[in-house]
């Protein structure tokens, strides 16, 4: 019973990261049709930026989400209105255009991540926060995993109820459904996605100052969430919010599991979830 609580419990606590950064992710390409592999290059910069205003003004983790989240949300409007935009006005059609994004992606990532290197170094950074534990039964938890799955949860929920409750929620679940056919409706669609852009930002960056609270990182290990986040987005559906959140938590709860008997066997079981559900269910748990 000990096991698997404390199985279920740090499984939830990464599922709800993971939901976090594949939310972000499957909005990016649910609307813009970006896979953006330098998704995990903001993530980590997000950690970082939160470190240096923990390090340097001792400020409570939180306030990064005030910081990092509008800054990598305007990086990544700025990235869509100029760059993006311009690949897209440059290719034939939408399928030209995803190629050519990824490629685009890729340079960012290159750029991201050297830039994060020269200024920050390839060593392991982090710093302590709510080092406490405490125990439920025979378990015992850090007091910080349970406050990151808090905020992941919330976060989770304001997103979907902004999706579902706001004007701009609408337009974008329009224009994620038929871009087209929404723009025929009044939505100015190269507006909504620029915003769907920042927004994967936004959420990128709140993960990574959630990541940061739990965990080290160093300016080289964005790619492995991206890797996450895209298996992820596969295993809930393409383009689908709830199916992000579905499979973040199913996914956070098999690594960890995993991680109990082999960690190195984490990465051959996500791919292999990954190639089974293909073969049985290609459109992932939630898609359509």
């Amino acid at each position: 019973m000990t096991m698997f609580l404390t199985v279920l419990i740090n499984g939830l606590v990464f599922g709800g990261v993971y939901a976090l950064l594949s939310m972000g992710l499957t909005t990016q390409y649910g609307v813009a049709r970006i896979l953006n592999i330098a998704h995990g290059e903001f993530i980590i910069l997000s950690s970082f930026i939160t470190w240096e205003l923990v390090r340097t003004f001792k400020v409570h983790p939180l306030v990064a989400l005030f910081v990092a989240g509008p800054f990598v949300f305007a990086i990544s409007f700025v990235l869509h209105r100029t760059l993006y935009k311009r690949v897209r006005e440059m290719s034939a059609n939408d399928g030209v255009f995803e190629g050519n994004a990824i490629l685009v992606a890729f340079g960012v990532y290159f750029i991201v991540q050297n830039l994060m290197r020269i200024r920050w170094g390839s060593h392991t950074t982090g710093y302590t926060f709510m080092m406490y534990s405490f125990s439920i039964g025979e378990a015992q938890f850090q007091a910080r995993s349970l406050f990151v799955l808090v905020s992941a949860v919330i976060i989770c929920i304001a997103y979907n109820l902004f999706l579902l409750h706001t004007r701009v929620g609408k337009a974008i679940r329009a224009a994620a459904q038929d871009a087209g056919a929404a723009g025929l409706l009044g939505v100015k669609i190269n507006r909504v996605m620029a915003l769907c852009f920042a927004l994967g930002g936004l959420l990128a960056a709140f993960a990574g100052v959630l990541i940061s609270m739990n965990q080290t990182f160093t300016s080289v290990t964005g790619l492995n969430y991206t890797v996450i986040a895209i298996i992820v987005v596969v295993l809930g559906g393409l383009g689908s919010i709830k199916g992000a959140i579905l499979g973040g938590f199913i996914l956070g709860i098999v690594g960890t599991l995993v991680n109990q008997y082999d960690p190195s066997l984490m990465p051959v079981v996500f791919y292999l979830i990954i190639l089974v559900l293909m073969l049985v269910r290609p459109k992932g748990l939630l898609g359509r």
